[in-house]
């Protein structure tokens, strides 16, 4: 029987990476199959070792961050790019190595500084006496399953426009907390793409650590996964840090 050069070269390819351990190019299981039946089964065992040797994504996006890709009524970091991309680059840029994790206010938190890849603005501004008679104060929830709190803030429109921002705080919590808190909330949410991690919230900010997280949002936190928190206690040094740094700075709305 004849073969073409290019085929036995796959051949000899496709061999020596299976004794290695890699996994086959899917061009060759093609090739090496046809399409009859006993060639098909013949190739599972080759097909079952590349979908196991398939990269999983460290990060994946949470449902909980789609909305500061897709509301435009968000009041925070907006983000201006495609999902998956963003995902992927994001996985990309801990894989590179320069970007590592970072320890967050739970053992199931966790930050990654990145670069900011996108065209997202300063959502933060300070508090000054020219322009504190602009801050506005109102009840809201982040979602519908949340008790409101009071939250201050810069109308948008109000304030001049904002600089982009250098880096991006990507917010991360583990797969179980995640699972922990949807189940808590009655939400169906899990993920069963094996990430181990997932972006539930970027900041867009000028500094590669992270900023104070806001005193209503430590006090929702100690409520319990039931009221939108994550059930973790009151750090008092931490809250005194975060009300040192809000006196003197609001959101932009």
């Amino acid at each position: 029987m004849y073969f073409p050069v290019r085929f036995l070269r796959e051949r000899v390819r496709f061999t020596s990476n299976l004794q290695a351990g890699s996994p086959p190019p899917p061009c060759m299981l093609l090739r090496a199959g046809g399409c009859g039946a006993a060639r098909g089964a013949a190739l599972r065992p080759q097909i079952a070792l590349l979908m196991s040797t398939a990269k999983v994504p460290t990060f994946n996006l949470d449902p909980f961050a789609m909305r500061q890709f897709d509301d435009p009524n968000y009041t925070g970091t907006r983000i201006d790019h495609d999902k998956t991309g963003f995902a992927a680059k994001i996985n990309e840029l801990y894989d590179s190595g320069d970007y590592p994790l970072v320890d967050g206010y739970a053992p199931f938190c966790k930050h990654i500084f990145v670069p900011n890849i996108t065209p997202a603005q300063l959502n933060v501004l300070p508090i000054t006496k020219e322009n504190e008679h602009l801050l506005r104060s109102g009840y809201e929830a982040r979602t519908e399953q949340e008790l409101e709190v009071l939250v201050r803030w810069f109308p948008v429109d109000a304030v001049p426009r904002p600089p982009v921002a250098k880096y991006l705080d990507i917010i991360l919590y583990s797969r179980e907390q995640i699972n922990k808190e949807a189940t808590a909330m009655g939400r169906d949410e899990h993920d069963d793409g094996g990430s181990p991690w997932g972006i539930i919230s970027v900041k867009a900010q000028d500094v590669d650590y992270e900023l104070p997280m806001q005193p209503i949002t430590m006090m929702r936190n100690t409520l319990g996964k039931e009221e939108g928190g994550s059930g973790v206690p009151m750090d008092r040094e931490r809250y005194t840090a975060s009300v040192a740094f809000w006196s003197g700075h609001a959101p932009l709305k």
